[in-house]
């Protein structure tokens, strides 16, 4: 006589959907928060606040100028005169005739003069497109 599995206490295998909807929501949580990192290739400075500071997710070339007044380029320490053979390098290697955009973190404390020293090499390098990089007010 044949005696139904419910007797035995056997169950019959289940597939819970509760489990994997939780892990796909946190997939695409991960993959959202992964997105919406932006790339910041400056080293580390204290920002001034803008209420009107807009953020680009597309970067050409990074110049961080910290307090001290030390010129970085990518994270490379270089001199004024470096710095301009370094843009007019890149300026010349540009594909296409496409402009290049220059974002500088500066940093609030240092000095307009110690500021117009580096805009006076990339303007002098033959980029217009210059972005003076600003954090935002929380």
């Amino acid at each position: 006589m044949k005696v139904p599995s419910g007797y035995l206490g056997i169950k019959k295998p289940r597939i819970e959907m509760l489990p994997l909807i939780d892990v796909v929501f946190l997939l695409l949580i991960f993959i959202y928060a992964m997105l919406s990192m932006a790339v910041h290739r400056s080293l580390p400075v204290s920002l001034p606040v803008s209420s009107t500071a807009e953020i680009h997710t597309e970067l050409n070339l990074s110049i961080s100028v910290n307090r001290s007044g030390e010129i970085f380029f990518d994270n490379t320490q270089v001199s004024l005169e470096d710095l301009q053979a370094i843009l007019q390098d890149k300026v010349q290697k540009a594909v296409d005739g496409k402009s290049v955009q220059v974002d500088l973190f500066a940093d609030k404390a240092l000095s307009y003069q110690k500021l117009y020293r580096v805009l006076d090499i990339v303007r002098t390098a033959g980029i217009s497109n210059v972005s003076l990089q600003a954090g935002t007010i929380k």
